[in-house]
């Protein structure tokens, strides 16, 4: 049975198996008739989702043809449907492994019409290269077919419980902060890239039964730094993998700026804008200590070299079922924090969100900056998907900040994901903890 889920601009497996679904690359996209010279089908494949880089067909039906980089098995299609909250298109998927071939009807249906966020198809699985989505008349009494953006994704191997994180997970450019100090340095243990992808599991980060990746961390710990309040068993993106001749600070080949920074340093960077996927659960929260902290734990940041662009917090109260989601956003130039309630609310004294997210339920977040827009999207099966759009223009991210010594010097981003307890007054032995099924992060 074909199934619709209503997912943002990723599709990572919420099914029980937690097998992993990955993007697969698609080489190309043509136009197969129909196509308006300004919106060419290129447009659905450059990673913006804007309605100015959409592909625009006339004469129902149309063809939109894209091509993948091999054949591989392809499970999911989504579709980023062109004024898709207001208007419903009839359309159907195609595949083939090669021109050769004849095509295989995949999928057909009707978008829903009522989301502007990508909507991802269920097809029957098959191997392909080549997908096609052909579509006919659409809700609003036109023939035209707009879509801003197209992903293709396929199945790939089961998380296995046996096997370390770094076994299941491709964590080759992350390290981990872990709450000890093993090295008597009196700051937390780093775990290094190298170490980390060599089986490493400790009773804070380990692999469950169910083969996801664990993060716990209790209240009492070594922080990272004397400037940080706050336990964390955290991932820090280090895209050097291992070449310990590259520093983890500055604009270099470890970490990655805004495409608002300067030429030179976009040269520099290890990448250019980001996006971060992560499906995961909320496992366990803090219960005891002040009521402003008890209950919250940020599982996935962006960090600057001094500030944070985004922090996601779950939050789930006590005598609470469920929590919310929220995100805060720190600008570079001083200007005050902006936070986003993307479920539920962030006061220690809400009412319980209808809509929250249990413990142990299953979700996805994916974080991605183009220049100065930040969009944040919050994903769960068979609901729909909930985006916040974050205008950086004027946030001071222009590829510099200025120090506590008052000099200006060269900013840059890394992502973080884990669990970052928020909870310093609680009894020592209260904890977070969430596991991680999926974990991608992509730079230009």
């Amino acid at each position: 049975m074909n199934i619709k889920k209503t997912f943002a601009l990723t599709a990572l497996s919420l099914s029980i198996s937690f097998a992993h679904a990955s993007t697969l690359t698609i080489d190309s996209a043509e136009d197969w008739g129909g196509g308006h010279a300004n919106y060419p089908a290129s447009n659905t494949i450059d990673g913006d989702v804007s309605w100015s880089s959409r592909w625009a067909a006339n004469d129902a039906p149309v063809h939109l043809l894209l091509n993948l980089d091999s054949v591989q098995t392809v499970t999911d299609v989504g579709i980023y449907w062109g004024k898709g909250d207001s208007r419903a298109y009839t359309f159907e998927i195609y595949a083939r492994e090669s021109t050769s071939d004849s095509w295989t009807k995949v999928y057909d249906d009707v978008s829903s019409g009522t989301t502007s966020g990508i909507e991802v198809f269920d097809i029957t699985d098959i191997d392909a290269q080549q997908v096609r989505i052909k579509t006919f008349e659409n809700t609003s009494g036109t023939e035209w077919t707009n879509i801003q953006e197209v992903e293709v994704y396929g199945s790939t191997t089961a998380l296995d419980s046996a096997l370390a994180p770094s076994e299941n997970f491709d964590l080759s450019q992350w390290y981990l902060s872990v709450p000890t100090d093993t090295d008597n340095s009196g700051t937390a243990d780093s775990i290094k890239e190298d170490t980390l992808n060599e089986g490493y599991e400790d009773e804070y980060f380990y692999t469950d039964s169910d083969g996801g990746m664990v993060f716990k961390c209790y209240n009492d710990g070594y922080k990272t730094s004397s400037n940080t309040s706050y336990t964390r068993t955290e991932l820090r993106e280090m895209l050097r993998a291992g070449d310990t001749s590259i520093d983890t600070s500055g604009v270099n080949e470890n970490n990655w700026v805004f495409s608002t920074a300067p030429s030179d340093q976009q040269s520099a960077a290890g990448g250019v804008d980001g996006n971060m996927k992560a499906t995961l659960s909320v496992n366990h929260v803090t219960s005891t200590g002040d009521s402003s902290q008890q209950g919250r734990v940020i599982i996935g940041q962006i960090h600057a070299a001094s500030d944070e662009p985004i922090r996601i917090y779950y939050r789930l109260l006590d005598g609470h079922s469920k929590g919310s989601i929220y995100f805060a956003h720190e600008p570079s130039n001083g200007n005050d924090e902006q936070w986003y309630e993307m479920i539920g609310s962030k006061s220690s004294t809400a009412s319980e969100p209808s809509d929250g997210i249990e413990l142990d339920e299953v979700f996805s977040y994916e974080i991605d900056v183009n220049g100065d827009t930040m969009t944040v999207s919050l994903i769960r099966d068979g609901k729909d998907t909930i985006t916040e759009i974050v205008d950086m223009s004027d946030s001071g991210y222009d590829g510099y900040y200025v120090d506590s010594d008052g000099d200006t010097q060269d900013d840059y981003m890394y992502f973080k994901a884990g669990v970052y307890n928020q909870n310093n007054t609680g009894d020592d032995d209260d904890y977070v903890q969430a596991t991680f099924y999926s974990l991608e992060h992509t730079h230009d």
